[in-house]
């Protein structure tokens, strides 16, 4: 996979497909992609990349899925076919004499009758994916003919073995995506290496690898990108219009699109259509390619007078969709790579506590996600207790965790309201369960005492703090909310006091994001005292 999860304007697109396109370089972005900007993110030599959490189908759909794949059902079965041998050619390919037969095998030309030159080159196809993924064996016979016959690897496969298949696809979609990054370049010679001296002809080859880095780049970049927007949709809307794809790569993060970077979405377009094309044939992705009449002069024209587009115009731009098994071989790779690509549930295997900490301590994890697996076939009272119970604690952590077993009641509802009762006189987690009990409307619900609402409020923003891992624009939106009155001295001669861990963290950052001078003056004077005071 890429290096980096984002390209700025600068890169250039693989093949540098011409400017001039007739494709979306002349539309509004909104119309046509409905999407603006980007989750753009920095470059990996200055930030790690996080990865977000998926969930994977269980391994035995998706080995199923993946002997579903035509192309890959097609090498498994000419593997079958070639034994005990085939006589084959010194490239390994299959005689004239085996060509039809394997057509007709694989059912892509009738049982009698003449067989087209495309179903013969859709068996070689196969027959050459089978050899590359050493499904047939490559050898001599005891004649001295070169000859191919199935590997010992077939067996498993055949019969279905989730570990063996999914290897299988792997090696398969290994193949596939190196295979759709073979771009020419756009001033190529074909014969070139033959007429031209050595010197043009080691710049053509020089060319070409740089086109194919670009390419393969460019691939990389859009299948991570299309794993973490599928990662991130909701169920039934992880299909992506290829503009918006192309946009995600293109433009950078707040900005909205200018026309330039307008063009360089349609060379992106471009330049990816036939790459994921590709990857389709071997169910990595579903793919609608972008409709070829879009390059016709007049059509452009028709459709850029359209105020907008429906969604069957939008369509034919081109719609892309991550399969199960597409997320399962991505995953894989970045994992290869050495990203960490999570699963959702992986915190959830244990007690609450594990749970609670788990979410706490992890860098990419989905809070909501982990927690619904955790609370699923849990008995409500009993899982409600036990997350009260994680909760508590000094430890460094231990705010994050309050706030996340709050978040983990707001999943179980009303229902657990008895349990939360039980804690209100708690030091550490009355003044939450009541703030709780309130939300949901519960009657009867006793006032608080000073002392534990100032605690609970240095702890409320202690976890906000942690969760933000300190960015200003979401502190300066919390800290808007402390209830800080006309007479901020008094406010904050009381909250330093307060015996809380992250106390003087909290009036610090108070200080120095706080919009009004003279409250950031006082809580500035208050975190003093309250690291004097520690």
């Amino acid at each position: 996979m890429a290096g980096r999860r984002r390209k700025n304007t600068d890169r250039p697109s693989a093949g540098e497909p011409e400017s001039e396109s007739l494709l979306p370089a002349d539309f509004e972005l909104a119309d046509l992609y409905g999407a603006h900007g980007s989750d753009a993110e920095e470059d990996l030599d200055d930030l790690a990349v996080l990865v977000p959490p998926v969930r994977l189908l269980p391994e035995a759909e998706l080995a199923a899925a993946a002997l579903a794949v035509p192309l890959l059902q097609r090498a498994v079965r000419l593997a079958r076919w070639s034994a005990p041998t085939r006589p084959v050619d010194e490239l390994g390919d299959l005689l004239d004499a085996d060509r039809e037969a394997a057509a007709r095998l694989l059912e892509l030309a009738p049982a009698t009758g003449e067989v087209s030159e495309e179903a013969v080159l859709e068996a070689m196809r196969a027959w050459s994916l089978a050899c590359d993924l050493e499904l047939v064996v490559l050898a001599h016979d005891a004649a001295g003919q070169r000859a191919g016959g199935p590997s010992e690897e077939l067996a498993p496969v055949e019969a279905g073995e989730p570990e063996a298949v999914l290897e299988l696809w792997l090696a398969a979609a290994d193949v596939i995506a190196e295979l759709a990054a073979e771009i020419e370049p756009l001033d190529a010679e074909p014969d070139a290496g033959e007429q031209a001296d050595e010197a043009r002809a080691e710049e053509l080859l020089a060319q070409f690898e740089e086109v194919q880095e670009e390419a393969a780049e460019l691939l990389d970049e859009a299948l991570q990108v299309l794993y973490e927007t599928t990662a991130f949709a909701e169920p039934g809307q992880e299909t992506v219009p290829l503009g918006v794809l192309a946009a995600l790569l293109v433009v950078p993060d707040g900005e909205e699109p200018d026309e330039e970077m307008l063009g360089d979405i349609t060379d992106v377009m471009v330049a990816l259509d036939p790459m994921l094309a590709d990857l389709a044939e071997i169910g990595l992705l579903e793919y609608q390619p972008i409709d070829p009449e879009l390059f016709d002069e007049e059509e452009a024209a028709q459709a850029e007078s359209a105020a907008e587009l429906d969604e069957a115009e939008a369509a034919r731009f081109g719609m892309v969709r991550l399969t199960p098994l597409g997320q399962y071989g991505i995953r894989q790779w970045l994992l290869d790579e050495g990203f960490e690509a999570p699963l959702i549930g992986e915190h959830a295997t244990g007690g609450a506590s594990a749970l609670l900490q788990g979410i706490a301590e992890a860098a990419n994890v989905l809070p909501e996600q982990e927690i619904r697996v955790w609370l699923a076939g849990r008995e409500p009272l009993g899982a409600a207790r036990e997350l009260l119970d994680a909760a508590r604690g000094s430890d460094p952590s231990a705010p994050l965790r309050r706030m996340l077993a709050q978040l983990a009641l707001g999943e179980l509802g009303p229902q657990v309201e008895p349990v939360v009762r039980e804690v209100l006189a708690d030091p550490e987690l009355g003044g939450a369960a009541r703030a709780w009990l309130v939300s949901h409307g519960a009657a009867g619900v006793p006032a608080p005492e000073r002392g534990m609402v100032l605690w609970t409020t240095v702890d409320t923003f202690a976890a906000q703090l942690l969760d933000s891992e300190g960015d200003a624009e979401v502190l300066r939106e919390l800290i808007a909310e402390l209830p800080v009155t006309d007479n901020p001295a008094s406010f904050f001669g009381e909250l330093w006091r307060v015996d809380h861990p992250y106390t003087a963290q909290v009036l610090e950052a108070v200080g120095e994001l706080h919009v009004d001078r003279a409250v950031a003056k006082e809580a500035r004077k208050a975190a003093f005292k309250a690291r004097s005071k520690s």
